[in-house]
C-alpha cells in the first residue's frame, strides 16, 4: 500500500538542496512560464518573432548579394547599423542609472525595480551585438578576430576594447540578474559577496562602454568632425537621458500590463536624472556648434553640410533639425511639474528624447563624419529599404528578449515562481 506525502517546505529544507539540483529546475520553471500568458502576450509576441524574421531575411538577402544591397559607400562605409549601434550603447550604459541611486546611495525603493535597468542594458547589448555583426560584409571571417585563432589586435586597437567592453557589460548584467532571480525563487536572502562586487564593477564597466565607443569615434585622425574631446562627455550625458527615459517607459507599460506597480520614488529619481543630463547635452551641443562655426576650421564643412546642406545637397538638414527640436520639447515636458507623476506629459517627454538622440548620435553624427569625404567629395548617404528590414528586426529581437526577461522579473518577484514542493511515495 502506497501513499503520497509532501515533504516539509520550510525555507531552511529548501536552502539545504542542492544547487546542482535547484537550478536546472529553476531555469526550467522560468522558461514555461516565460512562454505563457495572455492573448495579448502571445499577439506581441508573434509580432516581434515576425519583424525578428523579416530582418533577418533582409540581412540573409544582404550577405547573399552582398553590401550592393545597402546604401553605403566607400565613401560612407558606417551608415544605419553603426548608428544604431552607437544610441544602443547608450541605452545600455543608461542603466547604471537606476545602479548609483540603489547602491552608492542605498535608495531603498530603487533597490526594489534596479533589475528593470539591468535587464534593459542586457537586452540593449544583444542590440549593440547585433547591429556590429549585420554590418560585417563577410560575418562568416569574424574568426579572424578570435584571440589564439585569429588577430584579435589588442591593446592597439579601439575595436578590440569595444569588444571587451561590449562582452563584459553583458556578462556582468548576466550574472547579477541571473542571481538575484535565482535567490528570489529559492525564497532566500542574496549573499552581498555574489552580486555586490560585480554591482559596482557594472558602474565603471558602464562608463567604460560609451566612453570607449566615443574613443573608437574621436580617434579616427582622418574624420575632423569626430575630433572633438566633447564627444565622450556628449555621449555619456545623452546616455543619462535616453536610458533613464526607455526605463521609465518600461516600468510604464508593465504597470498597465502586467500589474507591477514600482513606487513613485524611482521614477521621480530618473526624472531628476534626465533633467540635468538633457541640459548637459543641450549646453555641449551647443558648445559644439559654436567653436564649429564660429572659429571654422577643418570641422565646419561637415557641419555646413548637417546643419543647412551644402553645394545643393541636404539630405541630413531635415535629420538634425528634428533631432534638436524633439530633443527641446523634451526638456521642456520634463521640466513641466507633472513629468514628476504618472502623466501623459511624462511618457511624450521620454518618446521625444529617445527620438531626438537616437537622430543626434547616429544620423546626426555617424553619417556627417564621412561627408564631405576625405577628397572633399559630397556622396550623400539614405539607407535602403534592406538596412530599416535590418534595424527593425533588430529592434524587434531586442524587445523580445526584454520581454520574456521582464514576463520573468514579474513572475519571480511577484512570486508565481517559488520551489516545488517535492513528494515522496511510501
Amino acid at each position: 500500500m502506497s501513499s503520497t506525502t509532501a515533504l516539509p517546505t520550510s525555507e531552511d529544507q529548501r536552502s539545504d538542496e542542492p544547487h546542482l539540483l535547484s537550478y536546472p529546475r529553476f531555469l526550467k520553471r522560468i522558461l514555461w512560464l516565460a512562454t505563457e500568458g495572455s492573448f495579448g502576450f502571445y499577439a506581441w509576441m508573434t509580432l516581434l518573432t515576425a519583424l525578428s524574421l523579416v530582418g533577418l531575411n533582409a540581412w540573409a538577402n544582404q550577405v547573399a548579394g552582398g553590401m550592393i544591397g545597402t546604401n553605403m559607400t566607400d565613401h560612407v562605409s558606417w551608415g544605419l547599423y553603426i548608428a544604431n549601434f552607437t544610441f544602443c550603447v547608450g541605452l545600455a550604459a543608461g542603466g547604471v542609472m537606476m545602479v548609483i541611486p540603489a547602491y552608492l546611495y542605498d535608495d531603498e525603493d530603487m533597490h526594489k525595480v534596479v533589475i528593470v535597468g539591468e535587464t534593459v542594458a542586457i537586452a540593449a547589448i544583444v542590440m549593440c551585438t547585433l547591429s556590429v555583426v549585420v554590418d560585417l560584409g563577410r560575418p562568416d571571417r569574424f574568426w579572424h578576430l578570435i584571440p589564439g585563432i585569429g588577430e584579435f589586435n589588442w591593446p592597439v586597437s579601439m575595436l578590440t576594447w569595444d569588444v571587451i567592453v561590449l562582452n563584459g557589460y553583458l556578462l556582468i548584467n548576466l550574472h547579477v540578474v541571473g542571481y538575484l532571480l535565482y535567490m528570489r525563487y529559492l525564497g532566500r536572502k542574496p549573499n552581498p559577496t555574489w552580486y555586490i562586487p560585480f554591482v559596482f564593477l557594472s558602474i565603471f564597466w558602464a562608463i567604460s562602454i560609451h566612453t570607449v565607443t566615443a574613443f573608437l569615434y574621436c580617434g579616427l585622425g582622418g574624420r575632423p568632425f569626430w575630433n572633438t574631446a566633447l564627444l565622450a562627455p556628449r555621449f555619456l550625458a545623452s546616455a543619462f537621458v535616453s536610458g533613464p527615459a526607455f526605463i521609465i517607459l518600461v516600468m510604464r507599460v508593465m504597470r498597465v500590463t502586467a500589474g507591477y506597480t514600482a513606487p513613485l520614488g524611482p521614477a521621480r529619481t530618473l526624472v531628476q536624472i534626465i533633467r540635468v543630463a538633457m541640459v548637459v547635452n543641450l549646453v555641449m551641443l551647443a558648445s559644439e556648434i559654436f567653436t564649429l562655426f564660429y572659429t571654422g576650421g577643418a570641422h565646419v564643412s561637415a557641419a555646413n553640410y548637417l546643419f543647412f546642406g551644402a553645394h545643393g545637397h541636404s539630405g541630413l538638414v531635415p535629420w538634425m533639425w528634428s533631432s534638436i527640436v524633439l530633443n527641446l520639447i523634451g526638456t521642456v515636458l520634463f521640466f513641466m511639474p507633472s513629468a514628476m507623476e504618472r502623466s501623459t506629459v511624462r511618457i511624450v517627454a521620454c518618446l521625444c528624447c529617445i527620438a531626438g538622440i537616437w537622430i543626434e548620435k547616429g544620423m546626426g553624427l555617424i553619417i556627417p563624419g564621412f561627408i564631405p569625404s576625405t577628397l572633399h567629395e559630397i556622396v550623400e548617404y539614405s539607407p535602403s529599404l534592406i538596412e530599416w528590414k535590418v534595424t527593425v528586426g533588430i529592434w524587434a529581437f531586442g524587445l523580445l528578449i526584454l520581454t520574456v526577461l521582464m514576463k520573468v522579473v514579474v513572475s519571480v518577484f511577484g512570486g508565481q515562481v517559488t520551489p516545488e514542493q517535492p513528494t515522496v511515495t511510501t
